[in-house]
């Protein structure tokens, strides 16, 4: 039995709120080895054609310097 099937195995005894404390940290191990920040970045550029016309227009140049 590899890993990953140990640990759904275990996981699925647990009552939710315990299950979302095992989620928690294993996105706290993700952001800490970096491997996080990777799909935060990959999210955050498939957003930006969508958002462009919010982000960029007259009115909100101000705030471009907060």
């Amino acid at each position: 039995m590899s890993t990953v099937d140990k640990l759904i195995k275990e996981v699925q005894k647990l009552p939710e709120p315990l299950a979302k404390e095992v989620l928690d940290f294993i996105e706290f191990i993700e952001f800490k080895h970096g491997l996080r920040d990777q799909e935060i970045r990959e999210l955050q550029l498939t957003q930006e054609p969508a958002m462009r016309h919010v982000w960029d227009n007259a009115e909100d140049e101000i705030w471009n310097d907060m």
